[in-house]
């Protein structure tokens, strides 16, 4: 049975799903099509589905002439009926796993997608992978022993894996087929399975021993960068009421050949995984009577920053006689990264909800979004035109655009506060850093 399966693969006769066709699923998708398989996509967004079979991409890194050309081919077929995965051999799930408002695991969407794939499996042997990010013990508990209760044999009738997404919007140096891919199987059997399918389109696979080290692996991954992003705002707190800039002591510590890594502060931290990731960890930890008492002081630490540029945007103002109070404030960038379109989590919102809160006049400029809807309101993006930039009493960097004229800004405007230090090498007055 399984040597059939790996000739599907090598033949690329396999069938393949994707469940969820956002930042990670689409791109995914493009890859599988790309090495000549034949993909049908599914989303629960009747817009998704419509733009994608006009030929219209919405992700950043995949183009609207790529998803034509496999449309119209008629290799890509999209929909929002999981009815087609009775035609299929394998589905990967990449569906969103956010948080609730409590902060706990909100797994619903890939509940959603695991009971609808398990409803219309027909033909057997069938692969699953899960790659939406989540706790250690999710594949098993959500796949494996709902397939038991079926009475269907993991790991002989249905191959269970889990493995990671590890996509990083706007990156121009590692792609999907270039970053090396974790992969756990529920068994000996499920893992040479993902494994042969997921080769075909990355050039390295990572076996681990377990679905539950894949799944941690990931954790740890993101944990890693949210902790330590975390110590470096907390110097930079420190630093800033010892009037030492934070910029040039990372630099400077930058320059030991081993040993450091740097990390760079800023406003906030945002996107899917960062601010979200371990959250995971946290609540998991609890189910299990441990308190990462480490982590939920990074995630404070960073979950405070915005208030932190408010804090300072009040004691630039206060250089200048102006109250925050009535001040015209431009946010320059609200995407969470620099020249992605991706709004996810970003801190730029935190920071406009606040400023709002103190009745400043806010506005926006951003090179990826014209017109932005935010706590029932319309916002139009500013065009940053040097008669523009003079109109403001402070503008706050949130987001170093390529798109933006640093010096052109600079020469322009009352005040500006840096949270990126994007203006450095920009020697004027007006400057502040975060």
């Amino acid at each position: 049975m399984i040597e059939k399966f790996l000739e599907q693969i090598e033949n690329k006769t396999l069938k393949i799903g994707v469940i969820g066709l956002g930042y990670v699923g689409l791109p995914l998708a493009m890859a599988f099509l790309n090495k000549g398989y034949t993909v049908y996509g599914i989303d629960i967004s009747d817009v998704k589905v419509e733009m994608l079979n006009d030929g219209i991409s919405y992700v950043q890194d995949v183009s609207s002439d790529d998803v034509k050309k496999h449309i119209d081919d008629g290799k890509f077929k999209v929909s929002t009926s999981y009815k087609v995965i009775s035609k299929l051999d394998a589905v990967s799930i990449t569906v969103p796993t956010p948080l609730s408002k409590s902060k706990n695991p909100d797994l619903s969407y890939v509940k959603h997608a695991v009971d609808n794939t398990l409803a219309n499996i027909n033909q057997k042997p069938f692969l699953i992978v899960l790659e939406s990010t989540t706790y250690p013990g999710t594949t098993r508990e959500f796949i494996v022993e709902e397939l038991e209760k079926r009475g269907i044999r993991a790991g002989e009738e249905v191959f269970v894996a889990f493995s990671p997404e590890r996509v990083d919007p706007g990156n121009r140096n590692y792609s999907i087929e270039n970053t090396p891919k974790i992969l756990g199987g529920y068994s000996e059997n499920c893992l040479k399975v993902a494994s042969g399918l997921y080769s075909k389109i990355i050039e390295k696979i990572v076996p681990v021993e377990t679905l539950e080290e894949a799944e941690m692996a990931k954790l740890l991954e993101n944990t890693f960068r949210a902790v330590n992003i975390a110590l470096v705002n907390e110097l930079t707190l420190m630093c800033d009421r010892m009037g030492i800039n934070i910029w040039n002591v990372i630099k400077a510590a930058s320059t030991k050949p081993y040993g450091f890594m740097p990390f760079y502060p800023g406003p906030g931290i945002g996107g899917h995984c960062i601010p979200l990731d371990p959250e995971y960890l946290l609540w998991k930890g609890k189910t299990v009577g441990f308190y990462n008492r480490f982590i939920e002081l990074a995630s404070d630490i960073n979950a405070n920053m915005p208030r932190f540029v408010v804090d300072k945007a009040v004691r630039v103002l206060n250089r200048y006689g102006k109250p925050l109070k009535n001040s015209k404030i431009l946010i320059l960038g609200v995407t969470y990264k620099k020249d992605v379109s991706d709004l996810r989590e970003s801190p730029a919102f935190n920071i406009i909800n606040l400023l709002n809160q103190f009745d400043a006049i806010v506005n926006y400029s951003d090179p990826f979004h014209s017109k932005l809807y935010f706590e029932g309101e319309m916002y139009t993006s500013v065009e940053l035109k040097p008669e523009n930039i003079s109109l403001f009493d402070l503008i706050i960097l949130v987001t170093d655009h390529s798109a933006f004229n640093k010096q052109e800004i600079a020469d322009n405007a009352k005040a500006i506060l840096d949270t990126r230090n994007a203006f450095d090498g920009i020697k004027k007055e007006n400057i502040f850093k975060l």
